[in-house]
């Protein structure tokens, strides 16, 4: 694999319409070129950060999909997805890539870095001796799936519709989300709300919101999830699944536990990730998108429950959710020079080198 050292880390602009987060503000820009490094940065009209920001800061500014074709010291930057072009990478990448657990496409994704010589450096497994992450956008994941859980509810009981039957626009600060959902909420019954990964940082996000708006929680970790007590998941309005799941296990919730008369009506999975076998949430085929926020399932007889599993959730947030997990990152941007001896990388490598391996003997 390509291990020359990295002189440019290159920020590339999102493919995704609808991703305006980033990983790295100006001021971590500005921080990186203090301590060495050339950043470039692509622009884009996506981003929150506007691209005057990172110029001013004095990084080399150019045009999007620049990474396609970077200098060999470059290490590319992003959040999600690439695109399916070029077939071959030849730089390391840090992105979030979901190919790890065998995800839809994952061989394909795998393939383009092993034909390049290049690492995929995924920051889902940037962890600590112990299997804690040590960046993550969780927070804020948990806080707007249950958010637009909240939005869902309020709205539905008008009888006019909800309010996630429009197209999703992102809120431009939490300070406008928590007024969106008071104005709702007037009037109306609170929810009864079942968090299952509670102890986490998602998890704790979700707490934070749900509390706020008057919502009567119940938290589950791991343990209640051994042996699950399928009644009680089903005595709750709202099921949100906040766990990080690395095996498979029991799922959290099934299609045969859809029966009349049972109260759930909302299920929002945090974690969203459908094309795994691990999916505690075996109920849907893929995530439900910024257009189309959420989806009936079918159970038995005249019972269906609301899903919404968006895979960019802070993304609704996204200056928030940029400036907390930018801050995360940045300490670790900053030894990339040395990936080789620092824990958050040799772990995400260490990842990379298995899945690649499974592969082959797949």
């Amino acid at each position: 694999m390509n291990s020359s050292v990295i002189k440019t880390i290159w920020l590339r602009s999102e493919s995704r319409p609808t991703e305006r987060r980033t990983p790295l503000l100006a001021d971590g820009a500005k921080a990186l070129l203090e301590d060495g490094y050339r950043v470039v940065v692509e622009r884009s009209e996506n981003r929150i950060i506007d691209d005057s920001e990172y110029a001013d800061a004095g990084c080399e500014m150019v045009d999007a999909d620049g990474w396609m074709d970077p200098p060999e010291d470059a290490l590319i930057l992003g959040l999600k997805e690439l695109p399916d072009e070029p077939a071959v990478i030849k730089n390391p990448h840090i992105l979030f890539a979901h190919a790890y657990k065998e995800q839809m496409g994952w061989k394909e994704m795998l393939t383009r870095f092993v034909d390049g010589g290049a690492d995929l450096l995924d920051i889902e497994y940037m962890t600590r001796e112990n299997g804690m992450r040590y960046v993550a956008f969780g927070y804020r994941a948990g806080y707007m799936g249950a958010a637009l859980s909240l939005l869902h509810w309020f709205s539905s009981q008008s009888g006019n519709g909800s309010y996630l039957d429009n197209t999703l626009v992102p809120f431009e600060n939490g300070d406008l989300l928590d007024e969106t959902i008071a104005g709702l909420a007037k009037g109306t019954k609170k929810p009864k709300v079942l968090i299952i990964g509670a102890g986490g940082r998602c998890g704790a996000g979700a707490t934070e919101i749900y509390e706020r708006h008057g919502a009567e929680v119940t938290k589950w970790d791991w343990e209640e999830t051994v042996n699950i007590d399928r009644e009680a998941v089903m005595d709750h309005d709202i099921l949100i699944n906040c766990a990080f799941i690395k095996s498979k296990g029991s799922p959290f919730i099934r299609r045969e536990d859809l029966v009349p008369g049972t109260r759930l009506s909302i299920v929002t999975d945090v974690s969203c990730d459908p094309f795994s076998d691990f999916n505690p949430v075996p109920i849907y085929s893929e995530p439900t998108s910024w257009d189309k926020a959420y989806i009936a399932v079918d159970g038995e007889g005249d019972k269906s429950i609301d899903l919404i599993a968006i895979d960019n959730l802070p993304s609704l947030l996204p200056r928030e959710s940029s400036e907390e997990f930018s801050e995360l990152m940045l300490p670790h941007l900053k030894v990339l020079k040395t990936r080789e001896n620092e824990q958050p990388w040799r772990s995400s490598k260490a990842c990379f080198d298995e899945a690649v391996e499974r592969m082959n003997k797949s």
